[in-house]
């Protein structure tokens, strides 16, 4: 062999080893294979709070499998808390809960709700269960290390290091006191979450929803369960919760997870459904096969069985909000998982889960996008595969405009959680005026705390004084959870600047609560405030409370209005043809333009093909 031959190939094989150093390293990526397309299936909390048992799982997994497998739904989720024996409803149980675990400071279920554990056996007879009706397990952890593990000093698996070894007590989850940050940086870290992940591989968990995660991002833990996840031996789909993950974090959560949270708890309340236009149009670049941006659960069907929020009943959104609900969903391609009780569904509920023609446009669509939203008529579109087709989904908000402030006949200050700024007093001159509304908007920092109350609240003139709170409002919207009488909008006592209160309107902004003014009352008047749940909360709270006797954005919502879409933008002038994907019915053929009718706060989810 000739010298030059040699060098020629020495500088080849240089070459190559360089050229493989400097290729970025996508090995972390193969998980993407795991969610090609958003992941569907039934999770407990909605139903069942932290109290769900062995036997509700399997009926809704029955269920899955019989009425819903065939289009696509597979996962069976066990949400928070399986592993306390005692828990209860309406209320975590924190101070006395009964935990099973295991000898490593590993979570097990609590064998008096799910029996088929005992014997060390875990969650593994209940996946094989359900395996075997053709369908995938997933369980919900919450971040960190198990106090009690701490409390008892118990081994890690696979280390030389103890749980104290591990912890730190630095950015504790707010809601709930049952874990301890296991600190990245400690030896043993890492090789605790690979025994978590080895023993859930153990019992057949396909799928994991982890809380506590995303606000504030936990990027050093995300991390340890990213490789202990890859290193587990089994496919886990990985979904990060609660939301909204912070924007700036998207790129490395979109490499690190499948799915992830952008918004919190979301319930059955027009209000929480209307924030998703604006969450899904900020994360929708980062979507994309494998990695999904998740609205949270779909509070839709039998809810509140013993839940945290509300009472047993069927999802309070109207029949129209519930199609807003699917089909924007369905145009962004997020995750759907379904909260209601399957064996209870009705109907319309089924109906909504099985449209195959609907459903496609979430396994399949492409370049999902948003293509206009004027405060009240929004349009979101979406390519089908190969065809050439356009997916277009309509919605009428009614209620997106923002307020004109300069319309209102009060304004209050700026109001924060410093102690000088958190109330102030209104009174206001209604004379003559037919219409009261009372409106509350966010200071400037986002609206995720903005608990504001209108204590005492009344009406005064002629014929003397009347308690609003006595008198039934036309429409109430809040930002967050539904307005409420004489609690706050979470729920609990009003408390304003340190004091209770019995008398008043929790809401949260933004919000509008519309009144009709009765004849003889002239002068509104109210203490108005931040309430005390929000006063100590980390990301703070501003609000501004007005007072308007016109309607707030301009003009009042109807009950209906044509929302149109120019098929140029669609790239398909001229001639089309219009299939209504929720009637599964031809429209007939349009020409430059479709126009349909939507209701307030309802969407059309159409398919448009080229003549």
């Amino acid at each position: 062999m000739s010298k030059r031959y040699i060098c020629l190939l020495i500088c080849v094989c240089l070459f190559v080893v360089f050229a493989c150093s400097q290729a970025p390293d996508n090995s972390h990526l193969s998980f993407y294979q795991w969610a090609q397309t958003p992941p569907m299936g039934w999770n407990s909390w909605d139903c069942f709070g932290p109290t769900v048992t062995e036997d509700e799982v399997k009926a809704n997994a029955d269920y899955m499998s019989i009425y819903l497998k065939e289009y696509g739904w597979q996962y069976i989720v066990v949400d928070i808390r399986w592993y306390v024996q005692n828990d209860k409803a309406h209320g975590y149980n924190q101070k006395d809960p009964i935990i099973d675990m295991d000898e490593y400071g590993r979570l097990t279920p609590a064998v008096n709700r799910f029996p088929s554990a005992a014997g060390g056996k875990g969650f593994k007879p209940l996946a094989d269960y359900i395996h075997s009706q053709g369908l995938k397990f997933g369980i919900h952890i919450m971040r960190g290390i198990p106090k009690l593990a701490v409390e008892k000093n118990t081994p890690v698996l696979g280390s030389d290091v103890t749980a104290q070894d591990i912890y730190n007590t630095k950015q504790l989850c707010l809601w709930l006191g049952d874990m301890y940050t296991v600190d990245a940086a400690k030896p043993g870290a890492q090789e605790y979450y690979n025994s978590l992940f080895a023993l859930y591989a153990a019992w057949g968990v396909d799928f994991i929803k982890i809380d506590d995660l995303s606000r504030p991002y936990h990027q050093d833990e995300i991390e340890l369960i990213r490789k202990a996840i890859d290193q587990c031996g089994r496919p886990i789909v990985l979904s990060t919760s609660p939301g909204e993950t912070p924007i700036a974090s998207a790129a490395h959560v979109s490499t690190h997870a499948n799915m992830w949270r952008i918004i919190d708890d979301f319930w059955d309340n027009w209000s929480q459904l209307n924030v998703h236009f604006a969450l899904f149009e900020k994360w929708i670049p980062y979507m994309g096969p494998g990695h999904w941006p998740d609205g949270d659960m779909l509070p839709l069907g039998r809810i509140g069985i013993r839940a945290e929020r509300g009472d047993n009943r069927m999802s309070m959104l109207t029949r129209d909000e519930q199609y807003t609900l699917m089909s924007l969903f369905i145009i962004c391609r997020s995750p759907l998982m379904f909260g209601g009780n399957l064996p209870d569904n009705d109907e319309f509920t089924n109906q909504l889960l099985t449209n195959q023609e609907a459903l496609a446009v979430l396994q399949n669509s492409t370049n999902n996008r948003l293509l206009f939203n004027d405060g009240e008529k929004i349009a979101w579109a979406a390519d089908a595969p190969d065809s050439g087709d356009k997916y277009v989904a309509l919605f009428y908000s009614s209620d997106q405009k923002p307020v004109l402030e300069e319309n209102a006949i009060y304004s209050s200050k700026l109001l924060s959680t410093k102690p000088d700024e958190q109330m102030t007093k209104v009174i206001a001159n209604i004379a003559g005026a037919k219409k009261l509304y009372l409106v509350v908007t966010d200071g400037g920092n986002g609206n995720h705390w903005d608990h504001a109350d209108w204590i005492e609240p009344q009406l005064t003139g002629p014929k003397g004084n009347l308690r609003l709170t006595d008198l039934q409002w036309v429409n109430a919207a809040s930002g967050w959870e539904t307005v409420k009488i004489n609690h706050s909008v979470a729920g609990n006592k009003l408390v304003v600047d340190g004091k209770e209160y019995d008398n008043g309107i929790g809401t949260h902004a933004s919000s509008i609560i519309e009144y009709d003014i009765p004849a003889g009352y002239d002068t509104f008047s109210s203490l108005v405030g931040l309430d005390g749940e929000c006063i100590m909360h980390p990301e703070g709270a501003t609000v501004k409370f007005h007072i308007f006797t016109q309607y707030p954005t301009g003009c009042p919502p109807q009950d209906s209005l044509d929302v149109a879409v120019d098929l140029a933008q669609l790239g398909i002038p001229g001639q089309c043809r219009v299939r209504d994907l929720w009637a599964k019915q031809d429209l007939g053929e349009y020409t430059n333009t479709i126009s349909l009718n939507v209701k307030k706060h309802g969407a059309r989810l159409v398919k448009i093909s080229k003549l």
